[in-house]
């Protein structure tokens, strides 16, 4: 499932590429049409992100929120005007790196004729975007949008700004209260949407890790500072995220093309997908287990 720094990622591009502009609206595949109908031939204001949920926000009080789920993804083309991903979403689909623009088959005003399962396609003067597999894509006014928002936890990427930190960002005393007050493991608690906006499988497994957490540990047993700073890493962590395109956790003076050259997958975190294999830190062969029905990766030694 794509995590925070990728929607955050849609939402700039959306804002990029469609704010100001006057849409098209329509459901190639059917179902949404209503909600296409609705949209229609309004302007795009802007888009905003909170966790893995996507805000477009439409003239008229409207906005259309999408929640990718496991399989959902944005496709986007335009003129010689458009710049950005040609795809974001669904890591199963399009890998953990973004799919680049590619040329002159993204060059065009004007879409290409639907491909498939096209939920929704949003076509401006000068670009135009296809969602595919949504788990969530739903036309609401503003404050049931708002509403929807509310029932989330904080987002570490929330703020002014998707950038390095100097200070914790705001939200870090909520998720602490949140985080600290039950007694649930803290791998559970870190996918909890209502705990905390944005993280996911693979920034779980990192997360824990840099903070040398054993998985198991109660969230009642952290201390405010251990939560505090476990805030403030997943801020620095997930902003990296929006700035690369793809999730790297491990530290720059190890990576094998030195700290200006992004590293491959196999070089990009301590712990995720990397059962049995020896721990970058201590050597101890890093271990796979379940944590409420997803894989969770970690090294014994390191966090014990």
């Amino acid at each position: 499932m794509p995590e925070g720094h990728s929607i955050h990622r849609l939402a700039r591009q959306f804002t990029d590429v469609f704010a100001g502009e006057r849409l098209a609206v329509s459901s190639p595949q059917g179902p949404f049409r209503d909600g296409a109908a609705l949209l229609d031939g309004r302007v795009l204001l802007g888009a905003s992100a909170h966790g893995k949920q996507l805000f477009l926000h439409v003239e008229g009080g409207l906005v259309l929120r999408v929640h990718l789920g496991l399989y959902g993804a944005w496709e986007f083309g335009g003129d010689e005007t458009f710049t950005g991903a040609s795809s974001i979403g669904a890591p199963r689909r399009v890998g953990e790196r973004e799919a680049a623009d590619d040329g002159a088959a993204r060059h065009s005003a004007a879409p290409p004729p639907p491909r498939g399962a096209v939920r929704a396609r949003l076509v401006s003067a000068h670009g135009w975007a296809d969602l595919r597999g949504a788990s969530t894509c739903t036309v609401e006014a503003e404050a049931e949008a708002r509403a929807a928002r509310d029932r989330l936890g904080p987002d570490p990427l929330a703020g002014p700004g998707p950038d390095w930190w100097e200070e914790e960002p705001a939200g870090g005393e909520e998720f602490a209260r949140r985080l600290t007050r039950r007694r649930t493991p803290v791998s559970r608690l870190l996918m909890d949407q209502t705990v905390v906006a944005g993280i996911g499988n693979v920034y779980r497994a990192e997360l824990l890790f840099r903070a040398r957490l054993d998985p198991t540990t109660p969230g009642a047993a952290l201390s405010e500072d251990q939560a505090h700073a476990l805030w403030a890493d997943a801020a620095r962590a997930m902003a990296q995220g929006v700035r690369d395109g793809r999730i790297i956790t491990t530290d720059p003076s190890g990576w094998p093309g030195g700290p200006l050259q992004l590293p491959e997958p196999e070089d990009a975190h301590y712990v995720y997908r990397r059962q049995g294999r020896d721990c970058r830190v201590c050597g101890a062969p890093v271990v796979l287990g379940e944590e409420a029905g997803r894989k969770l990766y970690w090294c014994t030694t390191c966090q014990s």
